[in-house]
C-alpha cells in the first residue's frame, strides 16, 4: 500500500475584483510559482474568481443590487474559455488545484459559491457547491445540494473541500470523512465586519484544527485578503469603506496536521504563498486512538443519512402515451 508524500501550497491573496480574466492570470502566476517550488497541490481562497460580495455586509439590499448584477456578469461556468486556461495550467505544471469560483447558474438570479477540484492532468474531477450561504451571503448565493458532498481520489490522496462557514457543519464534515478524506481544503474570505469580539483568524484556525483532530487528516486553509482596489471600488456607495473593511486578524492561511496542530508558520492578514510537506502515513497512528469512522463510534446507536440526489426545480411528467393506450 502506498502512502503519498508531497508538498502543498496555500495562497493568501485578493482577486482582481470582478475581473475574471485578470484573476485567472493571477491564479496561473501562483500556480507557476508553486510548481517551481515543488508543490503538487495548490489551494486558493473561497470565490477567488472573481470576488466576494462584501456589499451585502456594508450596504442595504437595494444599494447592493447593482453590485449583484456586476457579480453575475463576472461569474463563470466550468465550460468557459477562462476556466479552460486554468485546467491547462494544472496539466502544464503537473499540479492539483482547488479553487473557489462564483459559478453562474441557468437563471440570472442563480449564482453558486463553488469549489473546483482539478487534477494534475487538467481534468475537472469535481465541484462542490456551498450548502448554505452564511448570514448576509444569502442575498447573493443559491444553496448547493448533497450531490457535491464528495471526496475525490487523486495521485496524491483523497481530497475533500468545504467553503468557509461550512467547516462549522459537523455533519457535512463527517460525510466527507466517511468517504475516506485525508486531505481537506478549507477556503475562506477575510471578514473584517464580524462582531467586535470575533477573531476571524482564530475562528478559522479553530475550525481547521477541529476537523484535522477529529478526522486525523491534513487540513489546508486558504483565505483571501481585501485589497485597496476592492475598497476603492465600493467607496462610491460607502465613503468610510476603509474603516469598515480594515481590521487585524481577519485572514488565516496555513496547514494543520492529523494531530490537530498547526504545521509551520501560518499567514495572518499578510499576502503570500506558504508551503508544507504532507505525509499521509502520519494519519495512521492517530486513528488507532480515535477512529470516529470505525472502532471509536457506535453505528448501532447513531445513524446519519445523507441525501445525495441533485436538487431539481421541476419534474416533467408526460402521461400522453399511457392515456391513449387506455
Amino acid at each position: 500500500m502506498i502512502f503519498p508524500k508531497f508538498k502543498a501550497a496555500a495562497v493568501q491573496t485578493s482577486p482582481v475584483f470582478l475581473n475574471v480574466a485578470k484573476t485567472v492570470d493571477k491564479a496561473i502566476s501562483f500556480i507557476q510559482e508553486a510548481s517551481q517550488n515543488g508543490a503538487q497541490l495548490i489551494a486558493f481562497p473561497e470565490v477567488f474568481i472573481a470576488g466576494y460580495p462584501y456589499w451585502n455586509w456594508i450596504m442595504t439590499p437595494v444599494q447592493g443590487s447593482k453590485w449583484y448584477e456586476q457579480l453575475y456578469k463576472n461569474s463563470v461556468a466550468v465550460e468557459d474559455a477562462e476556466m479552460q486556461r486554468l485546467f491547462k495550467a494544472a496539466k502544464d505544471h503537473n499540479i492539483h488545484i482547488v479553487i473557489g469560483i462564483n459559478e453562474r447558474g441557468s437563471s440570472y438570479g442563480e449564482i453558486y459559491n463553488t469549489n473546483l477540484i482539478i487534477n494534475n492532468q487538467g481534468i475537472l474531477i469535481g465541484k462542490h457547491r456551498k450548502l448554505v450561504p452564511t448570514w448576509a451571503e444569502k442575498l447573493t448565493w443559491t444553496s448547493g445540494d448533497g450531490s457535491s458532498l464528495k471526496v475525490y481520489n487523486t495521485e496524491i490522496g483523497p481530497i475533500g473541500t468545504l467553503a468557509c462557514g461550512e467547516n462549522t457543519n459537523t455533519l457535512a464534515r463527517f460525510t466527507l470523512l466517511t468517504q475516506g478524506e485525508l486531505i481537506h481544503i478549507a477556503n475562506y474570505i477575510s471578514l473584517p465586519v464580524a462582531p467586535p469580539d470575533y477573531d476571524m483568524a482564530e475562528a478559522i484556525k479553530i475550525r481547521a484544527c477541529a476537523h484535522s483532530f477529529e478526522g486525523k487528516l491534513f487540513t489546508i486553509v486558504s483565505c483571501s485578503t481585501i485589497s485597496q482596489e476592492i475598497k476603492d471600488a465600493l467607496r462610491s456607495d460607502v465613503p468610510n469603506v476603509d474603516e469598515i473593511l480594515t481590521r487585524k486578524n481577519s485572514a488565516f492561511s496555513g496547514f494543520i496536521g492529523p494531530n490537530g496542530a498547526v504545521i509551520g508558520t501560518p499567514l495572518i492578514d499578510d499576502e503570500g504563498i506558504i508551503y508544507a510537506d504532507i505525509d499521509l502515513e502520519k494519519c495512521i497512528q492517530p486513528k488507532q486512538m480515535h477512529d470516529i469512522l470505525g472502532h471509536y463510534n457506535r453505528f448501532d446507536i447513531f445513524d446519519l443519512r445523507v441525501n445525495t440526489a441533485p436538487t431539481r426545480n421541476i419534474t416533467f411528467i408526460d402521461n400522453h402515451e399511457d392515456f391513449n393506450k387506455k
